[in-house]
């Protein structure tokens, strides 16, 4: 099987932070959100993966690369317009179905840090027989859910079925499905909504989407600057234990550079070739990427790799320099 990671958003809820980053490129624990899907996917057997870009496509190729380092071989499509779920996804069909075999393959966002079993989804779908899709849903409550954008699940003899995506229900779209190539090219060509005009009209019809309902594991969604910090707590404090990251996400790197008279309160991520100065007091729940330089106290903070911190900072994210 196959996958896809839709990375072509604009970024914009985010401000700042997703102007100088695509959102599936934040750093988490000092390692971007895209990450994390692909060695989920890879530890699921999962290794050939397109990505689509739009919006600062030359950071998701500079420091992804190929995804060799996590095991997958990643190819990307660049899309000058954004052509949406559907779009993106009809777009990429030279890509997901080469040998136009129409084997099913997995969609996900690429701003979402998911703990799903990939094996279980995909036994389920082909268990589900002959329907059009299956929708990954999490139960969250109808107040939940209508923040979110309820999805309607009701369950027959043969199982879960999503019944409506635009009204009520108390299951939410967890932004990941398994389809055919086939049903990704009934879409309209250019921008399109793989929900809407593709999942939502068949239904309408009498036709079958089935639902995989996902309960357990992590599930966090990046979109504003409060929750990307709160992934980052959650998974620097242990208090979320991931089955397969991407990499460590927690402790000090050996090659960074504490000052001896600096002191570190765990839980802390310093990264690769960082410097911690004289005097600092280093955590809990902070984050050192990669390169940083940081000569100041800091706690509950979030700091990029490249970025020198030598003033308290007045937000608790430190994309660049702050003196």
């Amino acid at each position: 099987m196959r996958a896809m990671i839709l990375c072509a958003g604009l970024s914009t809820r985010l401000g700042t932070l997703g102007a100088e980053r695509p959102k599936p490129m934040l750093p988490v624990c000092g390692i971007p959100i895209l990450a994390y899907g692909i060695a989920n996917l890879v530890a699921h057997g999962i290794t050939e993966i397109v990505v689509n870009t739009h919006h600062r496509r030359e950071v998701i190729e500079g420091e992804i690369g190929d995804g060799a380092r996590w095991g997958a071989h990643v190819r990307y499509l660049h899309e000058d317009v954004i052509l949406g779920t559907g779009g993106g996804l009809k777009h990429a069909l030279p890509l997901l179905d080469p040998d136009g075999t129409d084997e099913p393959f997995l969609s996900c966002n690429g701003k979402l840090i998911f703990d799903l079993d990939v094996a279980r989804l995909v036994a389920a779908y082909r268990a589900a027989g002959d329907v059009l899709g299956m929708m990954v849903v999490q139960h969250v409550g109808a107040a939940d859910a209508k923040a979110w954008g309820a999805v309607n699940v009701q369950r027959d003899a043969r199982g879960p079925h999503v019944v409506d995506v635009l009204g009520e229900g108390e299951h939410m779209f967890c932004g990941v499905h398994v389809t055919r190539p086939s049903v990704m090219a009934r879409l309209p060509d250019g921008e399109a909504d793989s929900i809407r005009q593709g999942y939502l009209p068949w239904m309408r019809a009498g036709g079958r989407v089935a639902a995989y309902e996902h309960s357990g594991g992590y599930f966090a969604e990046h979109s504003t600057p409060e929750r990307y910090l709160a992934s980052n707590r959650a998974l620097l404090s242990g208090e979320v234990v991931l089955r397969h990251p991407p990499g460590r996400l927690a402790g000090v790197d050996p090659t960074a550079r504490i000052h001896p008279t600096a002191r570190i309160v765990e839980p802390v991520r310093i990264g690769a070739g960082a410097v911690i100065g004289r005097d600092a007091v280093i955590g809990p729940n902070t984050v050192v990427g990669d390169g940083a330089r940081v000569d100041v106290s800091l706690r509950d903070t979030v700091v990029w790799g490249g970025a020198v911190v030598t003033s308290p900072p007045a937000s608790p994210i430190v994309q660049r320099e702050h003196a």
